[in-house]
């Protein structure tokens, strides 16, 4: 009985125990919730030239960042400058969105020139690293050649009233965007901060995660602080369009295109040459249709190719050539002078197309001339030079000898027994001059 009671006590004392135990546990747990998913912001990267195909990125990275419900999409930028019609597509975007969208002028060294300028201010948030300026952003710059001075007054007026409505929407500093634009003033990172044209300086991305959180847009605060990054890349298409509308690229496709159709007419059947010119021809309308090139370079160009065309068939012993290289370089300068800065064609790549060009006209010429200065090279007179077989002794007074499948009567200063060979020297009604293979090959060769 008494052993009974000990057990009855112990299982009483454990039960309590495990219960007590249970208890804890759940207050614990109750103490402790979950822990939230980390914030994650998609970030791109801007640098060079703005275009088209900067436009369609940008866009591309807004939907795939809203489709993944993400903080912020943060742009790092660093640009010259670009395209007025591409800078309003980028700007027209941003201020549309209600999506949080962060510009970042970085690394240290960058530049938001021209087009950049109106990209930063159009940001919900503008931030800038160290070392890094913003500005410059006259028409001038942005749109490239002179401009008369109606246009001029027209363009500068656009630009002024654009990025006015722009610094406005966010509350920035119009007075400095619209001196950017009048007098292409230019500033540094902090100069920026203090005159209100960014919000941020941030020497990194990770700290300016840290410098953003909590930042309200649209008057909801965003949560970026440790966030996890997730970078997007540019696709292949944009990659590749980036790639052929940059000047030099187009410089090669245009002489592609002009070699490629000109091998295809001159040899045809060739197919390679052709389809080459045929692509690189469509790739450069493509340019064209996107890029503002100027049309009286295309017609200089056209005019150059008129040119070496016609020194193959009318030799002027060069001065066509020269003339078509003159209008060829200046062709090719002014093709390019409608882009803003930083797209602009270098000497660099000028003078060797150029001088590429030329010779490859002038050998095209060389062989032109030969053609119709060689003298006729069919019939008989193509078999002048050729050797025969002597079928009968061949002296002064006469022999014969065959070639090309007939019997000829032939005369020879020297004599030429039968069955040794002779070279044709000339036709003289229906009878042959030769001379002996030796002693052609002496006077040749000794």
């Amino acid at each position: 009985m008494k052993r009974s009671n000990y057990l009855s006590a112990f299982l009483f004392v454990l039960g309590f125990f495990l219960i007590a135990m249970h208890a804890l546990e759940i207050d614990t747990n109750s103490d402790s919730p979950e822990e939230a998913p980390k914030p994650v912001v998609s970030v791109i990267e801007v640098s060079g030239a703005i275009g088209p195909p900067v436009a369609d990125f940008i866009k591309r990275s807004l939907n795939i960042a809203k489709e993944r419900e993400d903080e912020a999409l943060i742009i790092e930028l660093d640009t010259p400058g670009g395209l007025l019609t591409s800078t309003q597509d980028i700007v027209q975007l941003m201020l549309g969105s209600d999506f949080p969208i962060v510009v970042y002028v970085s690394p240290e060294g960058a530049n938001a020139g021209s087009a950049g300028t109106f990209i930063t201010m159009a940001a919900h948030i503008a931030a800038m690293a160290p070392a890094t300026n913003i500005g410059a952003a006259s028409p001038v710059s942005m749109g490239g050649a002179e401009m008369d001075t109606v246009s001029q007054k027209k363009i500068f007026n656009f630009s002024e009233s654009f990025i006015e409505s722009i610094a406005e929407r966010r509350g920035r500093n119009a007075e400095w965007a619209k001196s950017a634009v009048r007098d292409g003033a230019a500033i540094t990172a902090r100069e920026a901060l203090e005159l209100n044209v960014i919000d941020f300086i941030a020497p990194n991305l990770d700290s300016l995660l840290t410098i953003i959180d909590g930042f309200e847009v649209n008057e909801q605060a965003i949560s970026t602080k440790n966030a996890d990054i997730n970078r997007i890349d540019k696709s292949f298409a944009e990659s590749f369009l980036s790639f052929i509308m940059r000047p030099e690229v187009m410089l090669i496709l245009t002489l592609v295109a002009v070699y490629g159709i000109l091998g295809e007419v001159t040899s045809p059947g060739a197919i390679i040459p052709g389809v080459s010119g045929v692509i690189a021809l469509i790739l450069l309308l493509y340019g064209v249709a996107a890029m503002p090139l100027n049309t009286a370079g295309f017609l200089l160009i056209g005019l150059a190719i008129v040119l070496f065309i016609s020194e193959a068939f009318t030799p002027t012993y060069g001065i066509l050539l020269i003339g078509g290289g003159i209008s060829f370089f200046l062709g090719s300068m002014m093709l390019f002078q409608d882009l803003p800065e930083g797209m602009g064609l270098s000497m660099g790549w000028l003078i060797p197309a150029t001088i590429l060009t030329v010779l490859v006209f002038a050998w095209i010429a060389y062989y032109g001339i030969r053609a119709q200065w060689g003298g006729n090279r069919a019939g008989l007179e193509g078999e002048i030079g050729q050797t025969a077989e002597v079928v009968e002794t061949i002296g002064k007074k006469g022999g014969r000898v065959f070639f090309s499948g007939e019997y000829w009567d032939a005369v020879s200063e020297e004599k030429i027994k039968k069955g040794e060979t002779c070279t044709i020297i000339k036709f003289e009604g229906l009878k042959v001059h030769v001379t002996p293979t030796s002693k052609n090959e002496e006077n040749t060769y000794g």
